[in-house]
């Protein structure tokens, strides 16, 4: 193929039809505002979006938002904002292109742009994907970190200044369209913390109060009304692109895409039936609307969210690299099913069956076609494992019930925090400084649970003692459950 040969909407009446998108993107106008151009936005929502837009045949289309990523955004426009999923199957990969991203916008550069996307009566739809360190939350209260250092730059800037993260510019947003009277809008948080669409409630709530603005009490008044934050449920293993990737999605089109995204073929999408304003009707493809997305998102977030957690860790210890490879271990299946069977006493009766669900992920998780990295998925851990397994921790250690596969998880991140080539973590300072007085090892744990927040943790001594005592056989490479 040539160089001329990129994907872009030109280029759609070469591809054969089941290439194609399921909407034609020329027919759409942008009704959601996303904030995150990550893999898994447009391997999910995007998706959903477009099938909803497809089925009901109303012009759902979505303009995304970069909070860093400018080169991305260019990447983007330069192929209409176009680009192809492949969803890796067993018996074989599947790609076609996505067609219901219409915009993309660099939340600095296009700041103003984002503004009117936001206070736009057209747009009714916020949703986000900026992962948990997105949110800026205080470990201690849940709340708004307003000392966190980005926070308190964006509270002191000017009233038409840059904004640096996506609390700031989305409050910002929310308060113009408060203040121009728009008709009202909902905000969907679709990251992995329980509760999230009060966390995001919270965060942006917190924003205002702290602002210089002098109305922000009428702005929150308004927004009582007029803005609602459901929360959700999202699913779908989402690996990051690689150059194979890459070299698959242009040959199955034929054609060059800078940012193809694959994904397993498995999707949820569960949301809290609370909207304030006109939606995508996701129902249409498959999405699932209830009174209370708590037992989904509890199940999802401390079996799958936390069993995946523990693999990365574990696996890396084994000296292991995806997910897959985890599973083929002779205790890799035997982690998932014991951590579920650990922590299920901690989940509500009313939701998703414990054996049956972590009979799907020893499938989901063993798919071969699957090349899930590890660092990856253990990447941002102090954030990632105070929301999955430390509240399960805390209700199961408090009845007196025994949590030997969660200290041995604990264990395997804790380890992972000394290693020089260890994930990528926010705290990743603080956590290695709690290895260099090089106290006794118990020490050291206590100190790792005082930086994720978790004193109450860290003064169980019986468990800094058993989180401790795991730690000689991982160091040499052995996993023992």
């Amino acid at each position: 193929m040539s160089a001329d040969d990129l994907l872009n909407r030109e280029a759609l009446l070469r591809l054969a039809p089941e290439l194609r998108p399921a909407v034609d993107p020329a027919e759409l106008r942008t009704r959601v505002a996303h904030f995150g151009l990550g893999a898994f936005h447009r391997a999910h929502q995007a998706v959903f979006t477009e099938q909803a837009a497809a089925r009901s045949g109303e012009p759902w289309g979505i303009t995304a938002v970069a909070p860093r990523s400018a080169a991305t955004v260019r990447a983007l426009r330069d192929q209409d904002c176009l680009y192809s999923l492949t969803e890796r199957r067993p018996d074989g990969h599947r790609t076609r292109v996505v067609g219901s991203v219409v915009g993309a916008l660099a939340m600095g550069p296009d700041a103003r742009t984002v503004d009117a996307l936001l206070a736009d009566p057209g747009v009714t739809v916020v949703t986000l994907t900026v992962t948990e360190k997105g949110y800026h939350r205080s470990p201690s209260t849940g709340g708004l970190d307003t000392a966190a250092g980005p926070v308190a730059a964006d509270l002191a800037a000017a009233a038409d200044g840059p904004l640096a993260t996506v609390v700031g510019r989305l409050a910002a947003g929310l308060a113009a369209r408060m203040r121009a009277g728009a008709p009202p809008i909902n905000v969907v948080s679709c990251d992995n913390m329980a509760d999230n669409g009060a966390a995001l409630s919270r965060v942006i709530h917190d924003y205002i109060r702290a602002s210089a603005w002098p109305d922000r009490a009428e702005i929150l008044d308004r927004m009582a009304e007029a803005v609602a934050f459901p929360a959700t449920v999202v699913d779908r293993i989402v690996p990051a692109t690689s150059d194979a990737d890459r070299t698959a999605a242009n040959a199955a089109l034929g054609m060059r895409d800078a940012l193809p995204v694959t994904g397993e073929p498995y999707r949820q999408w569960v949301l809290e039936d609370s909207f304030a304003a006109p939606r995508p009707p996701w129902e249409l493809d498959g999405a699932l609307f209830v009174p209370d997305v708590a037992p989904y998102q509890l199940t999802k977030l401390r079996l799958l969210n936390g069993s995946h957690s523990a693999l990365a860790y574990l696996g890396s210890a084994a000296g292991l690299t995806t997910i897959a490879e985890t599973m083929a271990t002779d205790w890799g299946e035997r982690l998932v099913r014991t951590l579920c069977a650990e922590v299920a006493p901690t989940l509500p009766a009313d939701g998703p069956d414990p054996v049956a669900y972590a009979d799907d992920l020893v499938v989901r998780f063993r798919n071969p076609a699957m090349h899930h990295l590890l660092r990856q998925i253990g990447s941002d851990g102090s954030l990632k494992i105070t929301e999955r397994w430390l509240p399960a921790l805390r209700e199961l250690r408090a009845r007196g019930a025994s949590t030997p596969v969660l200290e041995l998880a604990l264990a395997a991140w804790a380890d992972s925090t000394r290693r020089a080539d260890g994930p990528p973590d926010p705290a990743a300072e603080a956590l290695t400084a709690c290895w260099e007085p090089a106290p006794r090892p118990a020490g050291t744990v206590r100190a790792l649970l005082r930086v994720l927040g978790a004193a109450d943790l860290a003064d169980d001594d019986a468990l800094t003692a058993a989180v401790a005592d795991r730690l000689p056989a991982l160091r040499a490479g052995r996993v023992e459950i």
